[in-house]
């Protein structure tokens, strides 16, 4: 292809508006000084910088303008009227991207002065048509996402940014036992926030090891396929809520705000950042998003007798008003320690699904080693069979 062809690609892509997201990826930036000035140098640094992500530039280039956050995506996603101007600016440019990812290794070796013969990498290239590939991906916003809520499904608040997990816990229901009843509260109202239904804020509380994280954690990766995502976040960081807020009312997709081992002393600053969103506060919460926690105690608030004394007037009613926050949960789920039946048909379920034997000798063992532990649990049922693998 001639050198001034590539050069006019070059150019256009850096004329993006709607699109102009991408320029900021390492590997579009390479790939448009290739075009711009075409060399076994920048050809080389390009092809290197692509086969991070694969060898197929028509694939390379459709991902990453299917995870840019742009103006036409956003205003889709928050079903507002997109301007006729924006419309056919978007289209236009995905005919200029369609175009350039059908490039071929050829094509852009041909324009090289020299070297050319020395080049042996190559990348591939498909016919995809990009307008019908993006649209049907607006037709999913609601249950695929887009930007960085299309590639990942577990997220931590950072620097005032929502942050992927890029390895978040792979725990399955499937491979949860015990505590059904329970579960299922959770699960049905998780469901009933994917439905838009009205869904609760979940205190999850009890005793250690009993499997609530492990709950709200295996419900995420089981629906995130039907548009859930969950946002996690520290006591610390509960005063960020109202900006988490803003931040997702728009988005098509469900979210939990997930608050994992929660407690508060009788003077923690951070009491009243949760109170407000569990009274309904519209600065701090969004309306497609819930609230699940999980902690040790009933009450969430840390009580002392000393608390009892000082110089409150009506100190029975700030008493009152510390024990009553887990009351402001529209569903409180108690997980408590197993008793030995349900305890060991963990044990059962765990052994099966890591192919180990159940024998009797198997399960004295388990028992023995919950007594050891701090009593029978589901995490001490995961310990035990770890330890048992450890050993085959």
């Amino acid at each position: 292809m001639p050198e001034d062809k590539l050069a006019e690609y070059a150019l256009r892509l850096k004329g993006l508006s709607v699109f102009r997201g991408i320029l900021k990826n390492e590997t579009v930036k390479l790939f448009t000084e290739m075009l711009e000035k075409p060399s076994p140098d920048t050809y080389g640094s390009f092809v290197f910088s692509l086969y991070d992500s694969g060898d197929d530039l028509t694939e390379f280039l459709l991902n990453t303008i299917i995870k840019d956050e742009n103006a036409f995506m956003c205003r889709l996603a928050a079903y507002k009227e997109v301007p006729a101007c924006i419309e056919r600016a978007a289209k236009s440019e995905l005919a200029l991207l369609n175009d350039v990812a059908k490039l071929t290794s050829a094509q852009v070796k041909e324009a090289f002065d020299e070297g050319a013969e020395y080049v042996s990498a190559e990348w591939n290239v498909r016919d995809i048509d990009f307008l019908k590939a993006y649209t049907e991906k607006i037709a999913n916003l609601s249950t695929k996402g887009f930007g960085i809520f299309s590639e990942y499904h577990v997220f931590t608040f950072k620097d005032g940014m929502i942050t992927p997990v890029k390895n978040p816990d792979p725990q399955k229901l499937s491979q949860l036992s015990g505590y059904e009843a329970e579960r299922s509260k959770v699960i049905n109202n998780t469901l009933a926030l994917l439905n838009d239904k009205p869904a609760a804020n979940v205190l999850l509380y009890g005793d250690a090891g009993t499997g609530k994280s492990s709950t709200v954690k295996a419900i995420v990766n089981e629906y995130y396929d039907k548009g859930l995502r969950l946002i996690e976040l520290n006591k610390a960081q509960l005063e960020e809520l109202p900006s988490i807020a803003e931040k997702i009312a728009e988005n098509p997709l469900k979210f939990i705000i997930f608050v994992d081992d929660i407690s508060f002393s009788s003077d923690d600053d951070k009491f009243s950042c949760l109170k407000a969103v569990l009274e309904g506060s519209a600065a701090a919460k969004a309306p497609n998003s819930v609230i699940y926690a999980t902690s040790n105690r009933r009450h969430i608030v840390k009580e002392r007798f000393s608390d009892r004394d000082g110089d409150d007037v009506h100190s029975a009613d700030t008493r009152e008003e510390l024990i009553s926050l887990s009351e402001r949960f529209g569903l409180r789920v108690a997980f408590y320690k197993p008793d030995k039946s349900v305890y060991l048909g963990i044990v059962e379920k765990l052994a099966n699904d890591n192919g180990i034997a159940v024998t009797e000798e198997l399960l004295m063992k388990a028992e023995a080693f919950a007594l050891r532990r701090n009593g029978r649990s589901g995490r001490a049922a995961k310990h035990f069979i770890e330890s048992v693998l450890s050993q085959m």
